[in-house]
């Protein structure tokens, strides 16, 4: 398989699943046709688009890629050679290289990838602007400053812990009474 035919096959898939993936809720991040051996490795990553947060739900990672097998077999954007469909998400550790990525970043704990002459920055990523990003509600950092970024991982988000704050204010008041 050559590098044309490969990127073609990419192509092919690419909008043959992009309506099956918005039908689910997400969008298509990246097609990639790998050769392995005899067959090749087709690997198709979908995100939630840019303006939703959290996670991706992996029943839409189900439905999008048996909607996608499907798809595939009827059609013959693939060839007659045989392959593999990977059909996945990002996950946290996905480079943050382009504005959608740190869009739905927003509420993480980041750290930026910093230019030549700039100073890497961390902190809560709370606002995306056509300038730079907001760290902490209070510091910019310009595009220029940024060559890329990280989500750090969290064993524990400020938000997972809100509802514990209300029970133990009940837990006290409850206390009181008795």
């Amino acid at each position: 398989m050559s590098a044309s035919s490969g990127q073609q096959a990419a192509d092919g898939v690419r909008a043959l699943a992009e309506p099956l993936a918005a039908d689910a809720g997400l969008m298509i991040e990246s097609v990639i046709v790998t050769p392995a051996g005899k067959r090749r490795v087709l690997r198709v990553t979908v995100d939630l688009p840019e303006t939703e947060l959290g996670g991706v739900p992996m029943e839409s990672v189900a439905i999008v890629s048996q909607s996608i097998s499907q798809a595939l077999d009827e059609s013959n954007v693939m060839g007659g050679l045989p392959y593999v469909l990977e059909v996945s998400s990002p996950g946290a550790d996905r480079p943050l290289t382009e504005r959608r990525h740190w869009m739905r970043a927003r509420r993480r704990l980041v750290r930026t990838l910093a230019v030549a002459g700039a100073t890497p920055q961390t902190g809560r990523l709370t606002d995306v602007t056509d300038a730079g990003i907001v760290l902490d509600d209070e510091r910019q950092v310009p595009w220029a400053e940024i060559t890329g970024g990280r989500i750090e991982l969290e064993f524990g988000h400020p938000d997972d812990f809100a509802d514990l704050d209300d029970l133990e204010a009940d837990d006290d008041s409850d206390e009181d009474e008795g």
